[in-house]
């Protein structure tokens, strides 16, 4: 039986790592309008800020940097002489699992099963294509997506719960662990055709977008990035900004599908807006970045522990807060969140679910790699 070699010394891009602990606030406050009550807020104030600031936002950098990932996960894999295919497999299947787990015992709208079956379908394809294809790729299937976003909500087509409904979510988010657990797995069953299908054209072309940026190297010298970040700011917000804030203030159907398309360039103004900052103040940087090296560890957390207050795990709260009153504990356990991480990265080198995730991509004898290894 054939020992894999350890992952090759490569340093860790501290960017990525604060990017990626940036948007784990953001997917917070998104997620836990959900985790607080299944219909989610109602309309006012709350809801209007979250959807203009927050919602299509945060996701995308997330699937952005999944796909510039892999990139590195490649270049380590063949400096490694292992097998980066491979490699990639096994990380994809362990993120299914850990999602079909996530998804029925803690939040309905957990990603990690969808980023490991949508990311088995950019290794078939992504690796075979040249970055400026795979950004052709990326827009036309981001194009489709979108203009079926449009033509459904332009048609009426909108999921609007009724109070009956609302009850009955409620009542099975307060219930024991078992009635809720048979709830979510129903719903994660019923709903995952069209949850993939959904994937392959807006969670997938942010893939490949990251991975022509991770093939180019874009992100791996601050001298190719700096010059491009004012005119991305300009673009998001500028112009995507204002679409998204009209689009959560007036629901006017018509603007369903620039809307669509105002969350990425709002997204990449945010980057770009955290990147500038670092540059001119690593401290930033270094304030995010631990929790960009334990992302799936926190991410996890959040749910846990939002299941603890919310549903019938702890004190079934679900429904009986103000929104404003969910936003600003999401902004206490974030907060924390970040301390907690930064405590934890100064004695261990990854999370307890990044560690099994390395178990099961490298193997079990490769859970003490050099403290500069990349596993993004």
């Amino acid at each position: 039986m054939t020992v894999e070699q350890a992952p090759p010394v490569v340093p860790r891009l501290r960017e990525l790592d604060a990017l990626r602990g940036f948007a784990l606030g953001g997917v917070l406050l998104v997620n836990i309008e959900i985790m607080s009550d299944p219909s989610g807020f109602a309309p006012g104030a709350a809801r209007t800020l979250s959807e203009a600031l927050f919602h299509n936002k945060f996701y995308v950098l997330f699937s952005f940097l999944f796909g510039y990932s892999l990139t590195m996960q490649f270049r380590s894999a063949e400096r490694a002489g292992a097998s980066g295919r491979g490699r990639t497999v096994r990380r994809c299947l362990a993120l299914m699992a850990i999602g079909v787990v996530h998804a029925v015992f803690f939040f309905t709208g957990d990603v990690l099963f969808g980023y490991g079956a949508i990311g088995l379908v950019l290794l078939v394809i992504g690796r075979r294509l040249r970055p400026r294809a795979a950004l052709w790729v990326a827009a036309a299937l981001y194009g489709i997506g979108t203009l079926v976003i449009a033509v459904m909500t332009a048609a009426g087509r909108e999921d609007v719960v009724s109070l009956a409904e609302r009850d009955r979510l409620l009542d099975i988010a307060r219930a024991g662990w078992g009635t809720a657990a048979a709830w979510r797995w129903e719903l994660f069953a019923g709903r995952l055709p069209t949850f993939l299908l959904f994937g392959l054209f807006n969670v997938l072309p942010l893939f490949l977008v990251g991975l022509a940026a991770g093939t180019a190297r874009r992100l791996e010298s601050p001298e190719r990035y700096l010059p491009w970040l004012p005119r991305v700011q300009w673009v998001g917000f500028g112009a995507g900004l204002p679409i998204s804030a009209s689009n959560a203030i007036t629901q006017w159907p018509p603007l369903a599908g620039p809307a669509m398309v105002a969350g990425p360039l709002v997204a990449a103004a945010y980057g770009a807006t955290l990147l500038r900052i670092s540059h001119n103040h690593p401290r930033v940087a270094e304030f995010f970045a631990p929790a960009g090296r334990t992302t799936a560890t926190i991410y996890i957390g959040q749910s846990l522990i939002t299941s603890l207050i919310f549903t019938g795990y702890g004190l079934a709260l679900a429904g009986r807060m103000t929104d404003w009153t969910v936003l600003a504990i999401a902004v206490v356990l974030y907060t924390a969140q970040l301390a907690l991480a930064s405590s934890w990265t100064r004695r261990h080198r990854y999370g307890p679910i990044e560690y099994l995730l390395r178990a099961i991509t490298y193997g079990p004898g490769h859970l003490r790699p050099s403290p500069r290894t990349v596993d993004s």
